[in-house]
């Protein structure tokens, strides 16, 4: 890389405009590794035949999405960016309105639904893009480095997001009641089965980013935090005994996985979030190497 000049080396508007269209495509059209193995798993796992037809139909899905090059869904959901930004990283361009446009040209060129709209006329936007979406999460780290993480989720399981108050001396035992109430509510509405993200601590409006960031975290990587892997662990095993299954019609498996994470709260507040995510579990992850936004294969 010696023979790259300054500029070369320079993340570019167009550049990183278009890695986020690249990682849209490749996030609407094919699932981490890790969630087709937990897919595949689950159902050499189920003993219930119509459990089984259900995974069969979603890994065929999965197959003729890669293989056309289509959206796995028909909802191609909304979209919430997290981006590590490096404080000595200088960018000679607007992050969030590159976004915009990235968006709105893998919207034309996926194809992706137009999925939003004004709340009150419910007038559709027609690009993907309106006021507040999508969603970016900006966070300063120091250095030069920049990272994006994307998280996709369809109306069906964003419907079911939730969020408690719950009395501090209720500890862990009513944050797996409030999981599974939430569970049990939405039956097969979410489009199970689910990957569990829950936001423990924090604030109104911390703990629900919480409970999202945690569902980028791939399924084959355990909870650092022993506490939180074992409440994660006693939180999945209770939840998969509930026998609603894949897409609601019963079996073994309810849950791909529970991931919990925490932030610091207020002495009389135990606030938790819920977010769940369907099966088709899209997920997308970019990282700055050498001037260029470099768009990682989902594993």
């Amino acid at each position: 890389m010696r023979g790259l000049s300054k500029l070369d080396r320079m993340l570019t508007e167009a550049k990183f405009r278009a890695a986020i269209v690249e990682m849209l495509c490749r996030a609407e059209t094919k699932l981490p590794e890790d969630v087709v193995s937990a897919l595949k798993r689950s159902k050499i796992r189920e003993k219930n035949p119509i459990a089984k037809l259900q995974f069969d139909c979603m890994l065929k899905n999965l197959e003729l999405a890669q293989k056309l090059g289509a959206p796995i869904c028909q909802d191609t959901g909304t979209f919430t960016f997290f981006i590590r930004l490096g404080s000595e990283l200088e960018l000679s361009f607007d992050l969030k309105k590159s976004i915009d446009k990235a968006v709105a040209q893998a919207m034309r060129e996926v194809p992706l639904r137009a999925n939003i709209v004004d709340p009150f006329t419910r007038e559709n936007t027609g690009t993907n893009v309106g006021i507040g979406q999508p969603s970016v999460h900006l966070e300063l780290v120091p250095g030069k480095k920049l990272s994006v993480d994307l998280l996709v989720k369809g109306a069906g399981a964003e419907n079911w997001s939730r969020f408690f108050m719950l009395k501090p001396a209720d500890g862990e035992k009513a944050i797996e009641r409030a999981v599974l109430l939430t569970l049990v509510e939405a039956g097969g509405q979410p489009c199970p089965p689910t990957i569990v993200g829950v936001g423990v601590g924090g604030s109104a409006e911390i703990t629900p980013t919480l409970a999202k960031r945690a569902l980028l975290r791939p399924l084959t990587s355990p909870n650092p935090n022993r506490r939180l892997a074992k409440l994660e662990r006693k939180i999945m095993q209770a939840a998969n005994g509930l026998d609603i299954g894949p897409m609601g019609l019963g079996g073994r498996t309810t849950v791909l996985g529970v991931h919990v994470e925490k932030a610091a709260c207020h002495i009389a507040s135990l606030p938790v979030a819920i977010a769940l995510q369907c099966w088709a579990a899209r997920r997308g992850r970019a990282r700055l190497i050498n001037g260029r936004l470099k768009v990682e294969v989902p594993r």
